[in-house]
């Protein structure tokens, strides 16, 4: 007889799941938070500090992106080997000392440390290995999902919290919030996070060395990782300049950018509904993914042109973010189309470090472009990167619409796992199936229009 897996109903998240996928992405949000709230503020506020320099402020906005990146992977192959949460907590505490030092500075060399030191506490790669820990196989692709609109939600919110912090507690207050943000989020990875009764390695979640290799020879893939560091330059690049065009040009008190962000945002974040919509159950996603990188460009080079009229940057920005959210959102969606069923966390590794590092890179590359020839040239940069990325781009195969499905089935021998994998495959509407018997895990792609989910129920241990 089948077991049933917990008491619950593999179709939704139980109320476990449900508590395990709430408090980790409230973790994530509270870092992200933390990480994107100077963002909006840092060029306006930077300006009285010792040894500042343009190049220097586009530095201290980019450099958690440089530690980040070399950490991320490292810091999820860390977890496997002496846990989840002792792991997460380090990673929070590093975000508590770099956010103390760049509080107590008075130097743009001292902030740029404490950014450094925020972005080594690396702890994407180990919560998403602990919501696999946490999560039926079947349901831990919308677990993890919820954890990306966390993500989406804090920057959103970051960029209207961060002038309201600005003009009340001052720079150094918003560090020494983004501390206490860290210091509730060690308090909920402790009091509210499950324990896992025991954690395994998770290939659709963590990255294999085996498989890197291969997943930086996928031209596919490669344009993808292009795109997330390009579209991640443009936007840090943009907030090296834009704060200080929005007061010294257009006229907008900082008092008020907060007003500017959060109209700008809203409206974003409605328009880009529609598009993707369109892009996956109207199956247009290579065109409208073209178009919205096209609308950076756009964006970029009118804004410019345009810097010192106040109606015409709101629209801009509001094309512009528009764009974003869309390509964010379609970008991981595009890496689980092409990468193979069984190496997603591989290719979501060299992903997600190709995003950070495009952050650290936007903040140097703009804040040099800003110190040697103004905020004009640095727009048009942006621009210049977006028309690049968008000629690579063109070439891209018409994505598959295929989505991620784990199933948890019998621990097997080799030879048993690959007759199952073909018996899998047989399945209507799973397109692959690459089954690890020592796992007990089948990873599939399966076409969500064709697929009926309760066609695999047969060979799944997560059914009574």
């Amino acid at each position: 007889m089948r077991r049933k897996s917990r008491g619950g109903d593999a179709q939704t998240l139980d109320r476990d799941e449900r508590r395990a996928t709430a408090s980790l992405a409230a973790i994530f949000a509270l870092r992200m938070l933390g990480l994107f709230m100077i963002l909006p503020v840092f060029s306006l506020h930077a300006e009285s500090l010792e040894g500042v320099t343009p190049m220097l402020i586009g530095v201290a906005i980019g450099a958690y992106g440089l530690t980040q990146a070399v950490l991320q992977i490292p810091f999820g192959m860390l977890s496997d080997r002496f846990g989840r949460k002792p792991v997460i907590t380090l990673g929070l505490l590093l975000f508590v000392i770099g956010s103390a030092v760049a509080a107590s500075s008075e130097s743009i060399h001292g902030i740029i440390l404490g950014r450094a030191l925020q972005g080594s506490g690396a702890i994407a790669a180990a919560v998403m290995a602990l919501i696999a820990d946490l999560t039926r196989e079947e349901r831990r692709t919308q677990a993890m999902a919820t954890i990306g609109m966390s993500i989406g939600i804090s920057f959103a919110v970051s960029l209207v919290l961060g002038p309201m912090l600005a003009n009340w507690i001052g720079l150094s207050g918003i560090f020494w919030m983004t501390a206490l943000l860290a210091s509730i989020g060690i308090a909920v990875l402790h009091l509210l996070v499950p324990t896992p009764k025991t954690s395994k390695f998770h290939r659709e979640s963590e990255a294999v060395p085996a498989q890197l290799g291969a997943a930086l020879r996928n031209p596919e893939l490669l344009r993808l990782d292009f795109g997330i560091m390009i579209l991640h330059m443009i936007l840090t690049a943009l907030f090296v300049v834009m704060p200080l065009a929005l007061r010294d040009r257009a006229g907008l008190a900082s008092d008020y950018h907060w007003m500017l962000y959060l109209g700008v945002m809203l409206l974003a974040f409605v328009a880009m509904v529609p598009f993707i919509i369109i892009a996956e159950r109207k199956r247009r996603m290579k065109g409208i993914f073209l178009g919205a990188i096209a609308a950076i460009s756009v964006s970029q080079f009118a804004l410019s042109w345009l810097t010192s009229e106040l109606v015409a940057v709101a629209l801009l920005l509001f094309l512009f973010f528009t764009a974003f959210n869309l390509l964010e959102a379609s970008l991981p969606s595009l890496v689980s189309k092409i990468s193979p069923a069984a190496s997603r966390g591989s290719s979501m590794g060299i992903y997600s470090t190709s995003q950070f590092l495009g952050a650290f890179l936007g903040g140097v590359v703009g804040g040099w472009s800003y110190g040697s020839y103004g905020v004009e040239t640095t727009l048009m940069m942006g621009g210049v990167m977006a028309l690049l990325w968008l000629l690579l781009a063109s070439g891209m195969e018409q994505p598959r619409y295929l989505s991620s499905y784990l199933l948890r089935v019998e621990q097997l021998e080799a030879d048993q796992a690959a007759l199952l994998g073909d018996r899998l495959r047989e399945v209507r509407g799973v397109a692959e199936a690459s089954v690890d018997g020592e796992e007990g895990v089948a990873y599939l792609k399966v076409d969500s229009v064709e697929f009926d989910e309760a066609e695999l129920r047969e060979f799944s241990l997560a059914e009574a």
